[in-house]
């Protein structure tokens, strides 16, 4: 009998709620008005000939690469984040390995090094979800190979000081540490610059978050250029599709979208913390475009707002995340209606006082 190896028979399954989204979607962290209008007329221009071809992904890395300031060769484009984290498991990782993450973090990171055949390191974030250094330091070992840091964090929205990314990279050379950078926009800091300074420093970045285009699966992964050709040895050469490599470069060229959408979001968050501190709901201060924030009875919330039209995440399966939900948050008119919603699901519930709308 055909069996799987005994890695991918042992994978915790990953399924994410998508079925039945109807309603503002506050609860993936996408873009919730969509992408730059400059994509969708770059969609319109597309031709029979560019779907018929297979995609030429050089020429698109190289504008990138030339918009961030760095080499091509430093550059690979991947379809979307989880890609990037999949070809550094391939890369780096054998049977016996040892991988290590903070939790709670991003899913994925546990099930792709899992499935290169790692023994995963699960090391608790602190007090308040502060990451860690010390703890994660003590645990590298001669068998560690590969680390993942989120930054800002999923689902808390904390932060890693980049003092302490910059000491795992220098303690660790044998180390492949990935700073995934997924929603750098709404932070604004980045390892990226100590790419050069760091051989076993890989920074990965999507377009799915603040651009806007999570249905077209592009992301991007940054190192060392003589590692990263390492990483381009496993990495199929069609793996971004023609669709996603055209508009790449129209998103990227219109940053005034993307500003305006960042500013927006940072206000609304804003505005949803003040709203939670004044109800007394426990939340942790975020840094990207969510906040997490600790309900009570999860689910039930979850409903209560589904109910009103109003899509948010339960995660209270995660490490230290008991009773808390995520909320992603939009410009001005979706902040507004989170915060009616909330109101009224806060009363039906009886799990805090009124909700302020400013």
């Amino acid at each position: 009998m055909l069996r799987s190896r005994e890695a991918v028979r042992t994978l915790p399954s990953y399924h994410p709620p998508l079925a039945g989204r109807d309603g503002l979607r506050l609860d993936f962290n996408e873009n919730t008005v969509g992408c730059s209008p400059r994509v969708l007329e770059r969609l319109r221009q597309l031709s029979p000939d560019q779907l018929a071809s297979y995609p030429e992904r050089e020429p698109v890395e190289a504008a990138v690469a030339d918009i961030l300031g760095i080499a091509a060769r430093e550059l690979l484009l991947t379809n979307g984040v989880d890609e990037a984290i999949h070809l550094l498991c391939e890369t780096y990782l054998e049977t016996g390995d040892e991988a290590l993450i903070v939790v709670p973090t991003y899913s994925m990171y546990r099930i792709y090094m899992m499935a290169a055949g790692a023994r995963v390191i699960s090391v608790p974030a602190g007090k308040d979800f502060q990451f860690p250094g010390g703890d994660v330091c003590n645990q590298i070992t001669k068998r560690t190979r590969l680390i993942a840091i989120a930054n800002p964090n999923n689902p808390t929205g904390t932060v890693t000081p980049l003092e302490d990314m910059r000491r795992i990279a220098h303690s660790a050379p044998h180390v492949a540490l990935l700073v995934d950078e997924a929603y750098f926009e709404f932070y604004g800091q980045s390892m990226l610059a100590s790419r050069n300074e760091f051989s076993n420093l890989f920074v990965a970045r999507t377009f799915s978050k603040a651009y806007g285009m999570a249905g077209l699966r592009v992301g991007m992964l940054v190192g060392e250029a003589e590692q990263m050709r390492a990483v381009r040895r496993v990495s199929s050469p069609y793996n971004v599709n023609a669709v996603a490599l055209a508009c790449l470069p129209e998103a990227l060229g219109d940053q005034a979208y993307i500003q305006q959408y960042v500013r927006e979001v940072r206000e609304s968050r804003a505005r949803l913390q003040r709203a939670l501190e004044a109800s007394g709901i426990q939340f942790w201060p975020s840094h990207a475009n969510f906040v997490l924030a600790r309900v009570g009875a999860a689910a039930s919330f979850v409903e209560s707002m589904r109910r009103r039209g109003i899509l948010v995440r339960d995660r209270s399966g995660d490490h230290g995340c008991e009773g808390c939900v995520r909320i992603t948050l939009g410009p001005r008119e979706h902040a507004d209606r989170l915060l009616a919603a909330l109101q009224e699901t806060f009363e039906e519930l009886g799990i805090a006082q009124g909700v302020p709308r400013r």
